[in-house]
């Protein structure tokens, strides 16, 4: 209980204006993420899973090192014993978060799976419960609408299936994802406390891919990065720039002013974002069941952020 009990802290104090940029900060990295979900799914088709996880934090965390090196390289430097909890970091968002969601990307559709991820605030209030934080009612009643537009996603008569069961297996492995996702907001917001948010994401995105390095050799990194055409280099690139180093560095500074659930609540652009290009770009269909069920979940993350006391 003790490192729940470290991660259980006061909402951070900021002005107006910080609060503002704050949020502003997490919509466009939930932007981002949206059309990371899409670009994950085509681009699964052709990289591996963990060789496309190593390519995209790979060029973000050196894209990130190389960019405070110039500017702020104050922000490199850090203590042995902090490399600690970066690596914990690291492993929860750059080693189990990708590998999740990417091989969860090919088993489902994108916009089913931004759905599983807006799952992700209900999983930081339930986990804020086990730190000791009590949920009042309306945030029970919301959780009971997440997991129920959650049944109504499952059972959406235009999904993709290649066998029902590898679709509930990718349905699963995203939900999943966005757990992780709701656990490195708890972590990060005690690391946070002590280093800054620039430091914090350069070594944990490079501390992850360093751990994910031997398996996508033996996987096949090096003949998929021979494989890669015009198209496939520039979704990958895509994925390193902005659905890495910049998306990763914004939902981790907003982290650093906000409360992980204010932040969390931000996924459910993904679903808007991701749904929109699904249909636009792999020309994926929408049945009135799926809605709905995105109606719920959206309902139901709203009822467990509301402001108001949590009694």
């Amino acid at each position: 209980m003790g490192i729940w009990r470290s991660v259980s802290v006061a909402p951070t104090k900021a002005s107006p204006s910080a609060d503002m940029r704050a949020n502003a900060s997490a919509a466009l990295a939930a932007v981002l993420f949206g059309a990371s979900v899409v670009a994950v799914r085509v681009a699964v088709r052709d990289v591996p899973p963990v060789s496309l996880a190593v390519l995209r934090f790979g060029q973000g965390g050196l894209l990130l090192a190389a960019i405070l090196l110039v500017v702020a390289p104050r922000y490199l430097r850090t203590r042995w014993d902090r490399l600690l909890p970066f690596g914990l970091l690291g492993l929860v968002l750059f080693v189990l978060f990708p590998l999740t969601f990417n091989i969860g990307l090919e088993y489902t559709e994108a916009s089913r799976g931004a759905v599983m991820l807006a799952t992700m605030p209900v999983w930081s209030a339930l986990l804020g419960r086990v730190i000791g934080e009590r949920l009042a009612r309306r945030q029970v009643v919301g959780v009971g609408f997440s997991v129920a537009g959650i049944a109504l996603a499952f059972l959406d008569p235009g999904r993709a299936v290649g066998g029902d069961a590898m679709s509930l297996v990718g349905d699963g492995l995203l939900l999943l994802t966005g757990l992780l996702g709701a656990l490195y907001g708890l972590i990060a917001k005690r690391v946070l406390a002590v280093d800054h948010a620039a430091t914090v994401t350069t070594y944990a995105m490079l501390i992850g891919t360093v751990i994910l390095l031997p398996a996508a050799l033996v996987e096949g990194l090096v003949p998929a990065i021979e494989r890669l055409d015009g198209r496939l280099l520039g979704v990958v690139v895509f994925l390193g720039v902005l659905g890495g180093a910049a998306a990763f560095m914004l939902w981790t500074w907003a982290l650093s002013r906000l409360m992980p659930t204010q932040v969390a609540v931000y996924v459910n652009l993904n679903p808007i974002v991701a749904a929109l290009l699904g249909v636009l770009l792999l020309g994926e269909r929408r049945s009135g069941l799926f809605l709905l069920g995105f109606a719920a979940v959206v309902t139901g993350v709203l009822l467990v952020n509301w402001p108001g006391d949590r009694t």
